[in-house]
């Protein structure tokens, strides 16, 4: 398989590195960065002839069968449109997926046209940690879950907290149906660049069942990453850092008394997983891509930019919960976010 990289910062190159350990050919690399593209040159011993500064120049020269796009989102759209009318059969584009809605439409029709196949490194899915929560999730002696806390130092709610709002859908199988946010007052600063921000703060996200993600990332925190799911009959603590989860369960006796019984006797685990990665997870999406299986499409990541439209919506609207629908939503507005 021939693989090409548009972006070669940190991401970037962890893609490169994704693509060699699938035992592909990299065949293109463009960044208009002369450091990023000398480092990514040297780390993966890249001939000068496989190195672009943009993605037309690239796709000129070059036929690749996987194109992944690990630039910032205002050149998702763009890259992503022109490879699929380039005839790339699979595009693979980093999150968020685009800097509007209207773009995410324009990348979903015009991949549709071509017969391109595209994912959003969304990767949770293909992740230890959330194959592990989502068994732990729907077994019998939990009794049905109802709620996923994120307690995490400050992430930025669109570079890391989208990933939870397409395991929250993943995981209950539900569309999102409301969003409340309430933003810190200052942005967090990129490194990609002034022109981008994040923000920090906290987001609940529910769908129609009752289910309900929590996001706590603000500013004034600074340190860990944890993630309690919480259930009729227990709860669980997964440590993503530290690569722990803690299980506590009722034991069987005592499942049938009501939630308000809710000190009694239980049976603690303690199970290892892997801790929280980029390259292999990244892999695994290529390989689903290209091989047909169950991988984070185009329009899992449109979800995704939905509920982080609905937070901006919220925050920005004195902390009202706001519907994800497309009447509630600016589908034309652009965000700064990279």
């Amino acid at each position: 398989m021939n693989v090409a990289v548009i972006g070669l910062g940190r991401m970037g190159r962890r893609h490169l590195q994704a693509a060699r350990d699938l035992g592909a050919k990299i065949v293109g690399a463009a960044d208009p960065s002369d450091d990023n593209a000398k480092l990514a040159a040297q780390e993966h011993q890249l001939p000068r002839e496989a190195m672009f500064r943009d993605a037309s120049e690239l796709l000129r020269a070059c036929k690749p069968d996987c194109l992944i796009v690990a630039s910032t989102a205002p050149s998702h759209a763009p890259v992503t449109i022109e490879a699929a009318v380039a005839g790339v059969p699979f595009i693979v584009c980093e999150k968020p997926m685009a800097s509007s809605l209207a773009e995410c439409d324009e990348m979903l029709a015009a991949c549709k046209r071509s017969g391109a196949k595209l994912a959003i490194n969304h990767q949770m899915r293909l992740m230890e940690q959330y194959i592990a929560a989502k068994r732990l999730l729907e077994a019998p002696e939990l009794g049905g879950w109802s709620s996923i806390n994120v307690v995490a130092g400050n992430i930025g709610i669109a570079m890391n907290g989208i990933h939870y709002f397409e395991l929250f859908r993943w995981l209950t199988g539900e569309s999102p149906a409301q969003v409340t946010a309430w933003f810190a007052k200052e942005p967090v600063k990129s490194p990609r660049g002034p022109q981008f921000s994040d923000r920090a703060g906290q987001v609940r996200v529910s769908v129609p069942s009752g289910k309900r993600l929590y996001l706590e990332i603000g500013d004034d925190q600074g340190h860990g990453l944890k993630v309690t799911y919480a259930g009729r009959n227990g709860m669980f603590v997964a440590d993503e850092l530290a690569g722990t989860i803690e299980h506590v369960v009722r034991d069987a006796e005592h499942r049938e008394l009501p939630t308000t019984r809710y000190g009694m006797p239980a049976t603690t685990r303690r199970l290892e997983v892997a801790p929280a990665d980029a390259v292999v997870p990244s892999r695994r999406v290529i390989e689903a891509l290209v091989n047909g299986r169950d991988y984070p499409t185009g329009e899992d990541g449109r979800t995704a930019l939905e509920v982080l439209v609905a937070a901006f919506v919220s925050a920005e609207s004195g902390n009202v919960p706001v519907a994800v629908r497309p009447e509630s939503l600016p589908r034309g507005r652009r965000f700064d976010y990279a």
